[in-house]
């Protein structure tokens, strides 16, 4: 039975975003048939701000080419403006900068069109989770990616608060989630909940004032966490 059926816990809410109308319908029929709460859908940029905004769900599924405005702005723009979205990315495009733009501008994962109804359902239920979801494949370009952004020196600020100090174990989530563990990778090897993992990246997140994962893996490269 998939998490989003078990009884006794809600739907997830998801919506979904593709000008192909067709494409659009089977997937939310999909996602719907799955257990999810398909709270809306759209077919091109404006109107997916509009209605992402108007029914917050906590997971879009994202494609990037569309007609009014561009996905990766799209998810840019939501990310910034809904508290808790995760965006997951649904493309015919495996281009590797495509790939990375959707990630920089937020994106929790990134699967290809060429997905499973199965392999989309887990990775929606997945990225509600907060669990980043890649074609396979995909998964070491973004990692190679964060460290490529880590040996980047970061821009220069007089103002910059003195680092926040992290518990112990805050610090060992975020050394095994700069090596590129999922969330669920992580509670197997620390013997703990996937919700307690989650709880940690969240906590370390308002600690040192990021936004999201990219920026958390950016940070944990930079001090070397990834090499212990």
């Amino acid at each position: 039975m998939s998490e989003q059926s078990v009884p006794g816990t809600k739907p997830i809410r998801v919506m979904v975003v593709d000008d192909h109308p067709m494409w659009r319908d089977a997937v939310a029929r999909d996602l719907a048939a799955a257990g999810c709460d398909v709270v809306a859908t759209a077919g091109d940029g404006p109107q997916a701000v509009r209605r992402a905004t108007a029914t917050t769900p906590q997971v879009l599924v994202l494609d990037l080419n569309l007609p009014g405005m561009p996905g990766a702005t799209v998810c840019k723009e939501l990310i910034s403006s809904l508290p808790g979205l995760r965006v997951l990315v649904l493309s015919a495009s495996g281009e590797h900068a495509d790939v990375l733009e959707a990630v920089k501008s937020g994106a929790t994962g990134y699967l290809l069109k060429s997905a499973s109804t199965d392999e989309l359902t887990d990775a929606v239920r997945r990225t509600a989770m907060g669990d980043p979801v890649f074609t396979p494949g995909l998964a070491g370009l973004v990692l190679g990616e964060y460290r490529r952004l880590a040996s980047e020196p970061a821009p220069a600020r007089s103002d910059e608060p003195s680092v926040p100090q992290l518990t112990e174990r805050e610090t060992e989530v975020l050394r095994l989630v700069a090596k590129g563990l999922s969330y669920k990778q992580i509670a197997e090897r620390l013997v703990i909940s996937h919700r307690t993992v989650q709880n940690h990246v969240q906590n370390t997140l308002g600690k040192l004032q990021l936004h999201n994962r990219v920026e958390l893996v950016r940070y944990a490269i930079e001090r070397g966490l990834d090499d212990i």
